[in-house]
Parts: structure tokens; sequence; C-alpha cells
């Protein structure tokens, strides 16, 4: 079954991903650093519950414990399911989301941090968070996907949690848009020639995220995609890594230094992990997704990563407002001593 290739291929990511989580952007691999061995956890997943348009599993044990939910039917549907299932989780989950951030902002208010973009704190001062947040979801709504908002009402009426909280949680991606690692590799670079993709999530281990990881995998009704698995958090819809039953896959970093090439940020567009879900829910080859990313309203700077495990091909993408720029391994950018060309090989972190 396709939804069974799309679960195997995504713990192998998650693995990745959770492996990563204490890596540093800016840094570098101690050169005595012991290799990560351990094996990739292949057990049955243990069924939790069900219900109408879903089914909730546990992967692992211990430390190790992530929740798979595979859900079907409408956006409301799979929203609805999500929410009926997880109820606590995500309440949990959205609310200390919601803290921290608050918190995160209260600190950029008094300097403490400055991630966060200078028109958007000027907003925060003059108007408060919450309008501040709502002003990004009416700059991003008329790019934004019409399953996007019946998925997160029903998320909403399910879990309890308020609906406009949810929206504003969705627009801080667009705001810190993260700090990670991802490469692909094929031809010469990997043992088989087939394409080897990671993204490994680099990013934020004192707030909440890292208690919530979650594998959602999504079969849509007819007409609205395909099957794909979103790897994330509870209560998040938006896609960061994820890969497809049509074996797309996506990765994602943040820029926290752009130079020249990426031109000006916009916030009026698709927010870059709603662009990143249409990808894997929609598209079907990798010329599909270089044509979405190019004729989409773009917004942040970013660096993609999209892969096609059906062709053995992998770009990098230079994202945002201004540009979308491929690349392959021999076109690389930046061009620096600290980032040697390798043949075969597209990365960045």
């Amino acid at each position: 079954m396709a939804s069974s290739c799309v679960v195997s291929w995504c713990l192998v990511v998650l693995l990745c991903a959770r492996l990563g989580l204490a890596a540093e952007c800016h840094g570098k691999p101690s050169p005595d650093a012991k290799p990560n061995l351990n094996p990739v956890d292949t057990g049955k997943p243990k069924v939790v519950s069900s219900t109408t348009n879903g089914k909730l599993f546990t992967i692992g044990q211990g430390d190790d414990l992530v929740y798979l939910l595979h859900v079907w039917g409408s956006p409301y549907e799979m929203g609805y399911a999500h929410g009926s299932l997880l109820k606590e989780r995500a309440q949990d989950m959205l609310n200390s989301v919601w803290s921290y951030f608050e918190l995160q902002v209260e600190q950029a208010m008094n300097g403490t941090v400055d991630f966060l973009p200078e028109w958007f704190m000027k907003d925060v001062a003059n108007f408060g968070l919450d309008v501040a947040l709502d002003l990004e979801i009416l700059a991003t709504e008329p790019y934004t996907g019409d399953y996007f908002l019946p998925e997160i009402k029903g998320l909403a009426d399910a879990s309890g949690v308020n609906y406009k909280k949810i929206q504003r949680i969705h627009m801080i991606g667009e705001l810190t848009k993260g700090a990670c690692s991802m490469f692909g590799a094929n031809s010469s670079a990997t043992p088989d020639g087939t394409l080897l993709q990671l993204r490994a999530l680099d990013w934020d281990v004192d707030g909440p995220f890292k208690n919530f990881p979650q594998i959602t995998v999504y079969h849509p009704q007819q007409g609205n995609g395909h099957a794909f698995a979103n790897i994330g958090w509870t209560g998040w819809i938006g896609s960061i890594t994820g890969v497809s039953s049509q074996k797309m896959a996506i990765s994602e970093i943040g820029v926290s230094f752009p130079d020249d090439t990426f031109g000006q940020e916009s916030r009026f567009g698709v927010p870059f992990t709603y662009l990143l879900r249409d990808i894997i829910q929609f598209d079907s080859s990798l010329q599909s997704a270089m044509q979405r990313i190019s004729s989409a309203h773009r917004t942040c700077d970013l660096i993609l990563g999209v892969g096609d495990g059906k062709e053995n091909e992998f770009r990098g993408v230079e994202y945002s407002a201004a540009v979308a720029d491929f690349f392959v391994w021999d076109n690389l950018r930046p061009e620096a001593t600290w980032h040697p060309k390798i043949r075969d090989i597209v990365y960045w972190g």
C-alpha cells in the first residue's frame, strides 16, 4: 500500500530530525564525534484509538515515543479526527507554543533576543500580539489553499482550542523560519545511486516542540491530492518536513544572514509551510514542484530542498519574495571555502 511506503520513508526522516535537534546551525561537527549507529526502529506501530475519520498509533517507547496519526476524508473531517484523537495533547501543544511565543516576543521587546522581524515588532508595539498576527493572516489569506482553514476549523472544533489561536500559531513560522540542516545526495554519492534526502530540525530545544513529535499520514478525499506524511507536531498542519506516496519529499532551512541575491522579503504571499505542504499533497514530479515554487507569491528568505525518488533527483532552492533559484551540486551557492562543492551532494546547514 502507498501509505505503508509513506510511513517507512517518514520514519527514517523523523529519526534524522530527532537526532539533529541538538545540532548547531552555524557550527561544525567535532572531528572526534562518535557516529550514530542506533538502528532504525522497524517495530510494528501500536494501535491507541480510532474514530470515524482517523486512527492513532504509537511508535517506539520512552523518550523515543512518537505518535503516528492516520486521517482521511474532507479537510474538516481530517482536522476533526486529529483534534478528537489527540484532544488533550493538541491543547497542551498549542497552548504551550502560544505561551512560549509570548515569552519570545517579550524578550524581543526588551532586546534579549533579536530574531523577530522589525516590522512585526512594530506591529506588536502598536497593536498587540494578537492583532499583529491577525495582520499576518490577512496578508497571507488570499494566497492560502482552500483546504487549510476548514482543517483548522475541524481541529479547533474537536480539540476545544480557539480557532483564531490555531491560525495565529501557524503564522509563527513566517516570523522565525527555524534553523536547520539538509542535504540531497544521489548518483556517485550514495551506494546504489538512488536519492537520499535528509532534513534535520536543528532548532529550539528550549521550547515545547520537542515534546510533541508526530507523524500525520493524510489520505485526502478524491480530488484533493494524494496520500502523504507530514512530519511535525501535534496540532500542526503546515509542513516543514514530509514525504508523499508519489515519492516526493521536502526539506527547509531558515536563512540567518541572507546576501544580496535574496532581495527583499514580503509579508504578502503564501506561508511557506503551506506551500511545502502543497508540494507533498499535490505534486507528482520534481518539475511540477519547481513550477509551483517559481510561480508562487513567496514571502520570507529560506533555502528549500525538493526531492523526487522516482527520478532520483534533488534540487536546492534559494527562496525569497524576489527569487526562486534552483541548484544542483555543481552550481551550489554560496561559493565559499566553508561551503565546498561535493560531487552529487546538495547541502546546507
